[in-house]
């Protein structure tokens, strides 16, 4: 490792506890991980971090696919987020990076390079994503924090770049089951989970096919994570 990632790590923004974890590993090679379910919540440890020092801004974790020929643990390496604040660019130089190293592991046949939605609310109906497919001009996934680590990065003149593995493809509506034990602060509680299910038992099926689906994205993070690690593509020249 550098002394210039050591001393300004490059930030891992993610919605969920668990990409959090995935993005920071051990917390000794330079990488620095703020998450938050909440935007105002994520907004406030984001700044938090850069006024610490970073060397550069990525978006890391899950998404929805709005692309329909993308199967749960695709990753994609975004050119751009389109979002509430308008389409922005990533560092086009940190993206080759990212997509070169990945194309020389085993995750080559997995990669997709294009625009990343961002949306202020949930997008989980397979209507919806279709809907937002269209709209955004093909854009291949959408999260709820590709924006606002877009927009800091830009405010400070920091480079950003996106890696998001698709969680629940686009033909697939999420039953209210998945999204129920889902807090604020981005960790997550069973027992809502129940009481939902408890409601509506035939949610069960749906949100078994969801826990599969998260399994192949966590094992799409955790080897990107390595791969990029270990070629240092995850840190920006």
């Amino acid at each position: 490792m550098t002394g210039t990632a050591s001393a300004r790590p490059v930030i891992a923004v993610a919605g969920m506890a668990f990409e959090a974890a995935i993005a920071q590993g051990d917390g000794r090679d330079g990488v620095s991980a703020v998450y938050a379910a909440r935007a105002d919540l994520l907004e406030r440890a984001l700044t938090a971090a850069l006024e610490r020092g970073a060397s550069g801004v990525i978006s890391f974790g899950t998404a929805g696919g709005l692309a329909p020929d993308l199967e749960p643990g695709t990753l994609v390496i975004a050119d751009a987020v389109d979002g509430p604040f308008g389409r922005i660019a990533t560092d086009a130089t940190w993206a080759e990076r990212l997509a070169r190293a990945l194309a020389d592991s085993p995750l080559a046949a997995r990669v997709r390079r294009g625009v990343e939605a961002a949306v202020a609310a949930p997008v989980t109906g397979a209507d919806g994503k279709a809907a937002l497919h269209q709209s955004t001009g093909g854009a291949l996934a959408v999260d709820m924090e590709s924006h606002l680590a877009a927009a800091a990065a830009a405010a400070r003149g920091l480079p950003f770049a996106v890696c998001r593995a698709i969680v629940d493809p686009a033909w697939r509506s999420l039953p209210k089951a998945a999204m129920a034990g889902l807090r604020d602060d981005g960790s997550t509680a069973v027992l809502p989970v129940l009481r939902e299910l408890a409601r509506d038992p035939s949610q069960l099926g749906g949100l078994l096919r969801v826990a599969a689906d998260a399994k192949a994205a966590r094992q799409t993070l955790a080897t990107a994570r390595r791969v990029l690690v270990t070629s240092r593509a995850l840190f920006p020249v």
